[in-house]
């Protein structure tokens, strides 16, 4: 996955610039982002500062490691299941 430019800080500070009363074209202009982006980055991090967007992307680390955990475990009891089948 390609790396964002911005920091997650940077990012919930133009998110406040706007909360702030500046204009979404006028701080996606000084940002260097389109508004797309400005909206993408609202839906995901909109409301939170940015010690809380930290621990968010914390959060959604552990949940990518827990998933990817899941995943072995079931595949090693899927083929431990198939080697006891034909066992018998």
């Amino acid at each position: 996955m390609k790396k964002s430019r911005f920091s997650e800080q940077q990012i919930a500070m133009i998110l406040k610039q706007v909360d702030d009363g500046l204009g979404v074209d006028d701080v996606c202009r000084k940002a260097g982002v389109s508004q797309q982006t400005y909206y993408r980055w609202r839906k995901k991090y909109g409301g939170l500062m940015p010690s809380e967007v930290k621990r968010l992307k914390q959060l959604e680390e552990e949940n990518r490691r827990l998933k990817e955990m899941v995943a072995d475990l079931s595949l090693d009891k899927a083929m431990l299941q198939d080697v006891l089948s034909k066992k018998l």
